[in-house]
């Protein structure tokens, strides 16, 4: 299994978008802060995940969420309660 995985940081609020095989390990070494992207906005939140049988199509949803302001947008909506967004997204 593959996973897309966001989360949140509990310090400024960012979301990160990821992808990985196993979704623990990569979480603990989030925490851990061993991925720089994430190391200066420790604590972090899973809110969201899915999963995917090919590792090619996780790697295309990953990417899709982090390029494209319509996937963001779309993800946003149907998150709106887990992300506590107001109405202006």
């Amino acid at each position: 299994m593959y996973y897309v995985y966001i989360l949140r940081s509990k310090k400024d609020g960012r979301l990160y978008v990821g992808s990985t095989n196993d979704l623990r390990r990569r979480l603990a070494e989030h925490s851990e802060g061993k991925n720089n992207s994430t190391r200066y906005r420790l604590p972090l939140d899973l809110i969201y995940y899915e999963v995917y049988q090919s590792q090619a199509d996780a790697r295309i949803r990953e990417s899709r969420l982090k390029k494209s302001a319509g996937a963001r947008t779309a993800l946003k909506r149907r998150l709106r309660t887990s992300l506590r967004l107001d109405s202006s997204v």
